[in-house]
């Protein structure tokens, strides 16, 4: 697992755990090398692990235009 320093915190970055985004995958972060402690997710188009998921699934990264689509959809959402 690669170390990521973000807020003064390391993280790790599990390459092998990605999600699809529009423009590049979406890599799990967490803060222990056992997994266990979830982070959230490293855009795997710019390198940034300003990041955000909503109650839908939908991940963007909130520094380059990458985003994986909601996992959930409800027609009352539109």
């Amino acid at each position: 697992m690669d170390r990521l320093s973000a807020s003064g915190e390391t993280l790790y970055v599990a390459r092998d755990e990605a999600e699809r985004g529009s423009d590049g995958p979406f890599y799990v972060v967490y803060r222990t090398t056992n997994r266990r402690d979830r982070w959230g997710y490293l855009c795997g188009n710019c390198g940034s692990p300003n990041t955000a998921m909503d109650t839908m699934g939908r991940i963007v990264c909130n520094d380059c235009p990458n985003q994986r689509k909601p996992t959930e959809w409800d027609a009352a959402h539109e």
